[in-house]
């Protein structure tokens, strides 16, 4: 009876955790660039009864064996922000945080311009690509992209006097920031870069839509311009959704539950056949 306990409190352990996992994907149904997790379930550690051509064995309960995410492309929407990106295929966005200098990669593409024109994410994080004179190439300098008047003149060598201003702008499916300028000189003035992983399940979720990444993930060994190399390209003016199947979720959530309360009615019928038992003695 105290096996059954032992097992029941396990389901109810693992079930909970479960119970967490689509809770967490139900919450994040509209965030942008969010991806569904699952739980995989793994039996415990058996109990031999008895050895020999006739082995028995009992299992002991149940234990999670892997949570793991589900990279698949979500539906991209448009908005019209130009500096709204989408990626259209694999590949994540590079992003780097100005004050502690940690590198991020991410699929949330909701950047806008700061007061200095760098693109930037929510909480501040710079998206990074190729920079200075185009044409570019992987052995180009990667850094904070920005868009302002005096990064468009030096990346187009203009020398007018005096000095023109970025009238228009645009972001193409290869990343590259096109800028005309108020003098008629036009060209590319950056070039946004995307990482990809041939392990995505090895990524570390840190929040703020944000991943770190360890050799375990097999990342590209730079990051390199979106449309080549297997990479996806770039929808300006949208953000890819979530990829959360939220009548998937909740048919998950009504199995999850139903399981913990058969885990939870195996505790209080062991518990039962316990309490007859010490009855017997009196």
């Amino acid at each position: 009876m105290i096996g059954s306990l032992q097992t029941g409190v396990s389901g109810l352990q693992q079930f909970q955790e479960d119970l967490q996992v689509i809770g967490n994907n139900i919450a994040n149904v509209n965030t942008v660039g969010y991806k569904s997790a699952s739980m995989d379930f793994e039996d415990e550690l058996s109990q031999n009864l008895a050895n020999g051509s006739n082995l028995m064995q009992i299992g002991e309960g149940v234990t999670a064996g892997a949570i793991n995410s589900d990279f698949s492309q979500g539906t991209i929407n448009t908005n019209g922000t130009t500096t709204n990106l989408a990626i259209s295929g694999d590949g994540y966005f590079v992003v780097k945080d100005p004050t502690s200098g940690t590198s991020y990669v991410t699929r949330d593409g909701q950047f806008n311009p700061d007061a200095s024109g760098y693109l930037i994410t929510a909480n501040g994080c710079r998206l990074q690509g190729y920079t200075g004179t185009a044409p570019y190439t992987s052995a180009s300098t990667i850094g904070d992209l920005q868009i302002n008047d005096a990064t468009a003149i030096a990346a187009l060598n203009d020398t007018t006097t005096p000095a023109p201003t970025i009238t228009t702008f645009s972001i193409n499916a290869s990343g590259q920031i096109n800028a005309t300028l108020s003098d008629g000189t036009s060209g590319v003035i950056g070039q946004v870069v995307l990482q990809n992983f041939t392990n995505p399940q090895a990524l570390m979720n840190q929040g703020n839509n944000l991943y770190t990444y360890s050799s375990n993930a097999g990342a590209l060994a730079t990051p390199t311009a979106p449309n080549s190399g297997g990479l996806g390209q770039i929808e300006s003016g949208a953000l890819e959704s979530s990829n959360v199947d939220l009548a998937s979720q909740m048919a998950d959530l009504i199995t999850a539950q139903r399981a913990f309360e058969a885990n939870a009615k195996m505790i209080t019928t062991s518990d039962e056949i316990l309490q007859d038992l010490i009855n017997l003695k009196r």
